[in-house]
């Protein structure tokens, strides 16, 4: 189908963005890689009046360190991520997840802040970001804020996003030396959303679990961080009773739909797998 009829706008700067989301209000909405909105627009379940494309905005690109964090711009594509040699160095844990994200064709287009900011729960960064405890920048006409990704999703597709303010970077707390990490996804097909999948980032000190992070992809109206199933594995030798308890607390927050990815019961049970498969990937990279 042919979206409707639209204004386009190509801001240079967040500022000149933000002031025409701010003259347009509910009529107008951002645009980064689109693989959510266009789609949405052609199938009429989307008609903003204006389109504000964020891809002239050169600020809103890049990765850098700063402080002990690493800074990722909205606008920084998901190949940008994957070829990126200071994330390999100190979180690659995001290259292994923008790798399983759609098709080469997609990333060339997709953003991390488009990812991250439209709340579809289907999406693999906001998990990650839930996991490795980032923060999102969110600039609006007073300026900038800061939310944690752990407190940005409310439902699905809403989120603590302000219609007038834009995603502009995410910070990201890098990770100790040494650390063991994995993602691992579920999916169908090539391209496809994941059935279920499991973001693990963990330290190891003395052959126990020294800090534990887990975060959850699809298996319920938002990415779920479970907190719970990381503080059961700290301080534990990751052996086999304990795994378990925390396998049993991720799948009791979980809440999936039955969708063409199976029933509801098998969804649970898959993120339990993810979850079992990531701990131990990440614990073997952790023992080096």
């Amino acid at each position: 189908m042919i979206p409707g009829e639209f204004t386009y706008h190509r801001p240079s700067t967040v500022a000149e963005a933000v002031a025409i989301l701010v003259s347009h209000g509910d009529e107008a909405r951002p645009l980064s890689g689109g693989h959510s909105l266009i789609p949405m627009m052609k199938l009429r379940m989307a008609a903003p009046e204006h389109l504000v494309d964020l891809g002239g905005i050169s600020d809103l690109k890049g990765i850098s360190e700063e402080g002990g964090a690493i800074r990722i711009g909205a606008m920084t594509t998901q190949n940008d991520l994957i070829n990126s040699d200071l994330l390999e160095a100190k979180l690659p844990i995001i290259r292994e997840t923008s790798l399983l994200i759609a098709d080469p064709q997609i990333r060339y287009m997709g953003t991390l802040g488009g990812n991250v900011a439209n709340g579809d729960p289907g999406n693999d960064m906001p998990g990650l970001m839930q996991c490795l405890d980032a923060t999102y920048v969110l600039t609006g006409p007073e300026g900038a804020r800061e939310v944690a990704a752990r407190d940005f999703y409310e439902a699905a597709y809403f989120t603590a996003l302000a219609p007038e303010e834009i995603l502009t970077s995410v910070k990201i707390p890098v990770p100790p030396a040494g650390h063991g990490y994995a993602y691992e996804k579920l999916k169908r097909k090539v391209g496809d959303y994941a059935t279920a999948a499991a973001a693990v980032v963990l330290t190891m000190s003395g052959g126990t679990v020294a800090t534990c992070s887990i975060a959850l992809t699809n298996v319920a109206d938002t990415p779920l961080h479970a907190a719970e199933a990381g503080d059961i594995l700290t301080g534990s030798s990751l052996d086999t009773d304990t795994v378990k308890r925390a396998v049993a607390a991720a799948e009791a927050i979980t809440e999936p739909a039955s969708d063409g990815r199976g029933p509801a019961e098998y969804r649970t049970k898959m993120a339990g797998v993810m979850l079992e498969r990531a701990l131990a990937r990440a614990a073997e990279r952790a023992a080096g």
